[in-house]
């Protein structure tokens, strides 16, 4: 009976393993969903090889003459190109294809709101320009759901890296310098972030949040922070 239910149990587990606040392999959004996505697929594609190779060794371990009639050269040749050339070629092919989306919807989708981060040893500043006040969160980023959202990242010391694994892929966070990132939540709800470049001993402490709200509160909670009443 154990034996049984032990390979469901390790799917269960495995699968219960891919959610979580900082899993990237549970997508609250269009673009970290395509980083999924490609991540199933080569994660497909490279047990697909495997387990050609196992198929392979499994015939020459039990079947002792298995693939005597072809030359050393010739193993080479099917084991090093036929095998695994066919599946790298459609997983690059699906990775470009994926690229090729991220950059399309990047210039495609309006955007409707603009925010800042900035990254400090070991902490997050957000800013939000787009309501013309000098006003700034710390530790918690706020973004309107449903919509794509521009992220303007910058660095007050050393290289950060930032980072909402459910909603988008990472983006250096560099001195002197803004690199962009666009996010979007599809639902409102609450996403962790986290500095994924090592910057000193405060590195893994260097996280945040995100409050995705319904676009009615967001405004409401922008117009709050401008009066100078603290987030809840």
């Amino acid at each position: 009976m154990f034996h049984r239910l032990a390979p469901l149990s390790l799917g269960a587990l495995f699968l219960t393993s891919c959610s979580g606040d900082l899993s990237a392999l549970d997508p609250a959004g269009p673009y970290a969903g395509a980083i999924a996505n490609l991540w199933w697929i080569m994660l497909f594609g490279a047990g697909l090889i495997l387990s050609l190779v196992l198929v392979l060794f499994c015939l020459a371990f039990f079947k002792p003459g298995f693939g005597r009639s072809l030359s050393p050269k010739g193993w080479m040749i099917a084991g090093g190109l036929f095998l695994p050339v066919p599946v790298l070629i459609a997983l690059m092919t699906y990775g470009m294809a994926q690229g090729e989306y991220l950059i399309g919807a990047w210039q495609n989708e309006p955007v409707v709101a603009r925010v800042e981060a900035r990254g400090a040893m070991w902490r997050w500043e957000f800013g939000y320009p787009d309501t013309g006040a000098d006003i700034a969160t710390d530790g918690t980023l706020h973004i309107p759901a449903g919509g794509v959202v521009e992220v303007r990242v910058t660095s007050a010391d050393v290289v950060h890296s930032f980072w909402i694994p459910r909603l988008a892929g990472k983006i250096d966070a560099v001195p002197g310098h803004e690199t962009v990132l666009r996010i979007r939540a599809d639902v409102p709800g609450r996403y962790g972030g986290i500095c994924a470049e090592y910057c000193g001993i405060g590195h893994t402490g260097m996280r945040f949040a995100v409050e995705a709200h319904p676009p009615e509160v967001y405004r409401q909670r922008l117009t709050a922070l401008s009066a100078g009443v603290p987030a809840p």
